[in-house]
């Protein structure tokens, strides 16, 4: 087939094939490219076409999705459970440590193929055409979007790098580190994919949809208060389990109150309907911002030590339990060590703590080493760690987020709490949230936990030690570490 006169734009030439073929299937477009030996690239643009081009219509597979069966409306039962759990439960996967570059379509594979032969045997370096650069943007900002919505600047030099090194005719003559303009590029393909996503209704980008912009002059500017993922963070805002909405999901959080009221409750019952409203309950506490109280009332169940360790799971995907203590346990020889060097008022202040430790046994280590890293990191504990006797769950304490130390003999103060208490309740936002716990060490591991279960700020008396907590014994995040920390680092390497 043969078209004069020659159209205008690829739109022009599809319309013109489907009223003379009028085919009944999708179709793409092919062209030889002479710059690449004449191997066929998709047409995105006409002016890509050279002089009399050949044209291919490749005809495109549809997938058509297999129904699922209604899901039933009794959300108690088994089979229904384990479905919504699964869905309600997906999200991203943790920033990898080496960033692997993706497949890209087939046509850009080949001619990145050819170009980094010729770089290899020339030195030369390949010749990026608009469409070959909007399809390697695409896919590694899709592939981004795999781990998070919102990279940083870090992160973007590490993807941009990676792509160089695996495709080395890729690389920039005119940049000192051989792809910034890469960099700059991702940044702005990120931001249109996060914009492609959010008319999508993808939860994690459509919560910062109301930042003042060309079509929103009224909102607030584009660049404060933003919610993104705490560090670490994998299931940050999920969507909904397919088949459910608010109404329901509310039902079932109704559901879990009433059982919650019982002298035994259903630990298995919990645990699955905690699985499926768990992302109801992270649309309140990333955008609603709920006080402690009404979260309380609400939900429960996530004040329990079992569903504290199960919604970091959620959120993180990690075993917060087991990786605190293992770590822990494996840092207090060393923390010891370095206690026991440092001099002046801090190194009397650790000794003061050393000499109340009378006992090796596993609680007795761990409660110095927790009561020490203030100490060392130069954070205020006289504000997070409280001593009383007489307050109960749900009274008033006079710090916004603490461990409440319950004394066995007068001879401490609210001031100076025991090393080790023989029971320890958790503050959040002045009240007196969990009490009964046996000792400090399962305190703190629970309240790091409700930090991400609840979407709070780390207490500022004590920001070098749970940065610690998460950076370096948990190894969540990778930003750069506060000087003290830094160095603490820096010294349990030696």
């Amino acid at each position: 087939m043969t078209m004069t006169p020659g159209p205008n734009t690829v739109d022009d030439l599809i319309n013109w094939f489907k009223k003379s073929v009028e085919p009944d299937y999708n179709f793409t477009l092919q062209y030889e490219d002479p710059e690449f030996n004449n191997a066929l690239c998709n047409l995105t643009d006409i002016s890509d076409l050279p002089e009399k081009p050949t044209i291919r219509i490749i005809p495109v597979l549809d997938l058509i999705p297999v129904p699922q069966s209604e899901i039933s409306s009794e959300v108690s039962s088994q089979a229904d459970t384990e479905i919504l759990s699964t869905s309600s439960l997906e999200g991203r996967k943790e920033w990898p440590e080496v960033f692997d570059i993706p497949k890209f379509p087939v046509d850009v594979e080949y001619r990145l193929r050819q170009g980094n032969l010729l770089h290899l045997r020339d030195g030369t370096y390949l010749k990026v055409t608009k469409d070959m650069k909007h399809d390697i943007l695409e896919k590694l900002a899709e592939t981004i979007y795999g781990y998070k919505a919102y990279p940083t600047k870090e992160e973007f030099e590490v993807v941009a790098k990676a792509l160089v090194a695996e495709h080395p005719c890729l690389k920039e003559q005119g940049s000192s580190s051989g792809c910034q303009g890469w960099i700059n590029s991702l940044k702005f393909k990120m931001g249109n994919y996060r914009t492609k996503m959010r008319q999508l209704g993808r939860p994690d980008v459509t919560v910062n949809g109301g930042k003042c912009g060309k079509n929103n002059g009224d909102g607030e500017p584009s660049r404060k208060n933003i919610k993104k993922p705490r560090k670490g963070e994998i299931n940050y805002l999920p969507e909904f389990p397919e088949g459910m909405d608010v109404a329901r999901l509310e039902a079932v959080r109704e559901a879990m109150v009433n059982e919650m009221q019982k002298k035994n409750p259903n630990d298995s019952l919990i645990r699955k309907n905690m699985d499926i409203t768990f992302a109801l309950r992270r649309e309140e506490v990333v955008k609603h911002e709920p006080d402690i109280s009404l979260m309380v009332q609400r939900w429960p169940a996530l004040f329990t030590e079992s569903q504290v360790y199960l919604e970091f799971n959620r959120v993180v995907g990690r075993n917060l339990k087991e990786e605190f203590f293992g770590v822990l346990d494996g840092l207090c020889p060393s923390l010891m060590e370095i206690f026991k060097r440092k001099t002046g008022r801090i190194g009397k202040q650790l000794a003061d703590l050393v000499q109340q430790t009378t006992s090796t046994e596993p609680t007795a280590i761990r409660c110095l080493i927790l009561r020490g890293l203030p100490v060392i990191l130069g954070d205020d504990a006289s504000m997070f760690f409280k001593s009383s006797s007489n307050l109960n769950e749900g009274d008033s304490v006079d710090i916004p987020v603490g461990i409440l130390c319950y004394e066995d003999t007068s001879a401490a103060s609210p001031a100076s709490p025991q090393l080790n208490p023989s029971r320890v309740g958790i503050i959040l936002e002045g009240s007196l949230v969990m009490e009964a716990l046996t000792n400090l060490p399962q305190a703190m591991c629970l309240l790091f936990g409700f930090t991400y279960a609840l979407h709070l700020q780390y207490p500022k008396c004590l920001k070098n030690t749970f940065a610690f907590i998460q950076q370096v014994m948990l190894n969540l995040g990778r930003s750069e570490l506060p000087p003290k920390v830094q160095k603490l680092k820096n010294d349990l390497a030696v």
